[in-house]
């Protein structure tokens, strides 16, 4: 659940990026200078959490990618078509500023990114995210994200187990 007072949205003009500052200058500038250009050349959506004066205390994008069958884990390969490729959803940044960390925002911003590939018509077995570091492997393994075994901080959620989670 988004902090009480935020609210997420898409990325639009009016919202204030000026001061946002996570801690990672590339995540920062991506903000900045990027997250807007690539949704105008719809190669990722960007969505943010903002205060009531449009400023933004974190992000996250998504875009659509595709998983080798043969790079999931062998129980998971078991379960799908035998598709080369499987569709997923990445989850390309997510990134919360400083003033906003230890309030659970990152949490609440990747469900509503896992809550946005489910609620999607366009069908994706999973999100797959890009982990920087192995603190944040942890965080995504933490919310029940599974290691791709020849990359570990590639992880994956198949997004039928989020659906149980969210019915339950």
């Amino acid at each position: 659940m988004i902090s009480p007072g935020l609210q997420v949205a898409q990325l639009r003009p009016e919202h204030d990026k000026s001061a946002f500052a996570c801690g990672n200058e590339a995540l920062d500038t991506y903000l900045r200078n990027q997250a807007s250009q690539d949704v105008r050349r719809k190669v990722a959506s960007c969505f943010v959490a903002t205060t009531p004066e449009n400023c933004v205390v974190g992000y996250y994008t998504l875009a659509s990618t595709s998983l080798l069958l043969a790079g999931l884990p062998p129980a998971t390969q078991k379960k799908l078509p035998r598709y080369p490729l499987v569709p997923a959803v990445r989850m390309g940044r997510l990134a919360v500023d400083h003033t906003y960390k230890g309030r659970s925002l990152g949490a609440a911003l990747l469900a509503d990114g896992i809550h946005r590939a489910i609620a999607s018509e366009i069908a994706s077995f999973a999100m797959v995210v890009d982990a920087k570091d192995d603190i944040a492997a942890r965080f995504y393994q933490h919310h029940g994200f599974i290691v791709l075994p020849e990359t570990p901080l590639c992880l994956f959620l198949p997004l039928a187990s989020a659906r149980i989670l969210a019915n339950n």
